[in-house]
């Protein structure tokens, strides 16, 4: 069984989006999509060691390490079918460092990277580097509780079950160590189109923190503002939104070759 994969592409579809969730998250964080996103496009989440049904795996804080096993995983299916990546938050940072990867190796890259909730690489972190906990991996348990409510992401039952408690901060504290390992490892712009999306309320990455994610494109840019806070990847507007920007992908998708 392939352990990243939440569900398995379907068949007969257009092109796949593969999904990488923000940290602290897991595959659910795309409940709804396969509806929302369309029948023409298969969603399959990616869901990271250490969450879920991967709890009693250790979690993986460098980039090479989760890369290769992205590889293992994905490379085949990648090989296969267009595709396209998003990424929210940390699943922005390992969407865009991924597909780097993948073009170093001479692999096939995404039709198109789609990007939400985070600022490119040559920005901080908004949720530990602009007035949370410091991105150094001292984050203590009670600093991270902080920076997660200010952000809205701590669910209100959750601080009410301690044990369920301790082992999503420990997941988020591995997950903002790799998001600080892919910035700093982060190298060159890629030759694919970019979509970024930032929430209208977002309070922990700004519109115009996103939009400098051109800069990591030598493709096409577009920038989209949508409903909601940084978690708006559990809004409606979001998928409905991603399934009208690949309807013109996977139209091109069997009528040209993918950029290697």
């Amino acid at each position: 069984m392939n352990q990243y994969l939440a569900a398995r592409p379907r068949t007969g579809t257009s092109l796949t989006l593969y999904c990488f969730h923000h940290a602290g998250a897991g595959a659910s964080a795309f409940a709804g999509w396969t509806r929302r996103v369309g029948p023409a496009f298969s969603v399959v989440p990616v869901r990271l060691p250490g969450r879920e049904s991967r709890r009693a795996e250790a979690g993986i804080t460098e980039p090479e390490v989760l890369f290769r096993d992205l590889d293992d995983s994905l490379g085949e299916l990648l090989e296969e079918e267009p595709y396209a990546f998003y990424g929210h938050s940390l699943g922005a940072l390992v969407a865009h460092g991924y597909t780097d990867h993948r073009l170093a190796a001479g692999r096939r890259p995404p039709r198109a990277l789609l990007l939400g909730a985070c600022a490119p690489p040559h920005l901080p972190n908004g949720l530990t580097d602009d007035g949370g906990p410091p991105d150094d991996g001292d984050l203590t348990d009670d600093r991270l509780l902080a920076a997660l409510r200010a952000a809205g992401g701590l669910p209100a039952d959750l601080e009410a079950r301690p044990a369920l408690l301790r082992s999503t901060l420990a997941t988020t504290r591995d997950d903002l160590r790799l998001c600080r390992a892919l910035r700093e490892r982060a190298r060159r712009p890629v030759p694919v189109p970019v979509r970024a999306f930032a929430g209208l309320r977002d309070r922990v990455v700004a519109p115009a923190a996103v939009a400098e994610w051109q800069r990591w494109t030598t493709g096409a840019f577009r920038m989209h503002v949508v409903p909601g806070d940084h978690f708006f990847v559990r809004e409606p507007a979001l998928p409905r939104l991603v399934g009208q920007l690949l309807e013109p992908l996977a139209a091109t998708a069997t009528a040209a070759p993918a950029t290697r």
